[in-house]
């Protein structure tokens, strides 16, 4: 039986659903949208992401029984996804986490990107950030995701129910399977690949973040 989504339709649910429900988050997904949708310092896609893979740091440390007072889950989470420390040192933490019953490849593969936050809040939530002033730049951009995401969540349903056809007309054999669409911009000067989604929020590629000395 197909899951159903947030409002009852069927079909599967998004990534950051499904990571909630497994490690028992719950409370996460309307807190992910009250930081996302109050009017006063409102936190970016980004920093959210970086907020819930923390969390699901925290939930494998506890299901292993480590305890999560004593660890630092903000400095394990970069160092697992490479942001800080060497590469000794995340290999050496790598270990004591297995040692201790943690699937670090698992866990790491589960880390989300904004991307699927914002299809989590936008699409599954049915939420939207607080509307933007005419000409803000922000506010342009955040329509612009919105419009692309929909057209995104378009290709999806279309491509899954036609995929379903051919299964019941015997034209297609697969098994359980998802559909994923991602949308990519390949910058031509630095040669870096974006999501969507993530270049619209950070605002600018990596040639003129790096011109401007962020």
């Amino acid at each position: 039986m197909a899951d159903s989504n947030a409002d009852g339709s069927p079909g599967p649910k998004p990534k950051v659903a499904r990571l909630i429900e497994k490690y028992g988050l719950e409370g996460v997904g309307t807190d992910l949208e009250a930081r996302w949708t109050r009017d006063e310092n409102r936190e970016s896609l980004r920093s959210l992401a970086d907020w819930f893979n923390e969390r699901l740091v925290r939930a494998a440390l506890s299901d292993a029984g480590i305890d999560t007072i004593a660890e630092d889950t903000s400095h394990l989470y970069d160092l697992l996804r490479g942001e800080t420390g060497s590469r000794g040192e995340r290999t050496q933490v790598e270990r004591r986490l297995e040692r201790a019953g943690v699937d670090v490849e698992t866990l790491t593969e589960e880390f989300v990107s904004y991307g699927a936050i914002r299809s989590y809040l936008t699409g599954y939530r049915d939420a939207s950030p607080p509307a933007a002033d005419d000409g803000d730049a922000d506010g342009d951009r955040e329509n612009v995701a919105r419009t692309i995401e929909g057209l995104r969540q378009r290709t999806v349903s279309v491509t899954e129910g036609n995929l379903e056809r051919l299964r019941e007309t015997d034209r297609l054999e697969v098994g359980p399977h998802r559909v994923l669409v991602d949308v990519q911009v390949l910058c031509e000067a630095c040669g870096k690949q974006y999501d969507v989604a993530d270049l619209l929020e950070s605002g600018a590629c990596d040639c003129f973040a790096s011109a401007s000395g962020e």
